[in-house]
């Protein structure tokens, strides 16, 4: 059984959801130190004029973990990026299809950065057609603070034998923990598809919501068939 684990981001890129499609169980790590300035608020779209962020403003002060850092609600920033959306996709062949989730998203005052991914990253790959099973850290219990022996006693409290880790892991993992403790550890390798996309040439690494917008219920299997090896 393979396991994988990840920080709950924002709107995330296909590789983290090639992830949670290759495991067969999937945890989103919150109680994680937050990184400020990377992905756990923010993530990119394209436009008519290249690529744009769209940002969830943070209330965080070092060294919160994940499920600590408060939404800044004083800032417009739902309104802002609905109309990024509107601006930017409404003639997206599957607009449609996303209507029901940022309607969920955007109508709702979110206390913590947290719990608004954690909603995002379960209604994305509900919408993607992925069906592993996705647990939340800080629901589970109490883990190691070493980030390896947290990732050998999540894999085996989920009944796993295999861990799944992204391709940076093999630069500060220590393999022969894993080892000791009769856990497999493979790497994902994610070679990014190119699809069809709306204004012209194509840009590699936006959200997944670029891809279904623009291929709907065919977004899973250019997921898999396209960036596998």
């Amino acid at each position: 059984m393979i396991v994988s684990v990840h920080q709950p981001q924002y709107l995330p890129w296909l590789g983290y959801f090639d992830k949670v499609d290759r495991a067969d169980a999937f945890v989103l790590l919150d109680n994680v130190q937050f990184k400020k300035n990377e992905w756990q608020n923010r993530n990119k779209i394209k436009t008519a004029q290249g690529w744009m962020w769209l940002t969830v403003p943070v209330l965080y002060k070092f060294p919160q973990l994940i499920n600590e850092v408060g939404v800044n609600n004083t800032d417009r920033w739902q309104h802002k990026q609905r109309q990024a959306l509107v601006s930017n996709y409404r003639k997206s062949p599957f607009w449609q299809m996303l209507e029901g989730f940022f309607e969920d998203t955007f109508s709702c005052q979110w206390t913590l950065i947290s719990e608004l991914n954690v909603h995002v990253v379960k209604k994305l790959i509900g919408l993607l057609g992925i069906e592993t099973p996705v647990h939340v850290a800080s629901e589970m219990g109490t883990f190691p603070e070493d980030p390896d022996e947290r990732l050998i006693a999540l894999t085996k409290y989920l009944g796993g034998d295999t861990y799944l880790a992204g391709s940076g892991g093999k630069d500060y993992m220590d393999l022969a923990k894993y080892e000791k403790s009769g856990i497999r550890v493979i790497f994902q390798e994610y070679h990014h598809p190119t699809y069809g996309q709306l204004y012209g040439q194509f840009e590699p690494y936006m959200s997944a919501i670029d891809l279904l917008y623009n291929h709907g219920e065919k977004s899973l299997d250019i997921l898999r068939g396209n960036g596998r090896t």
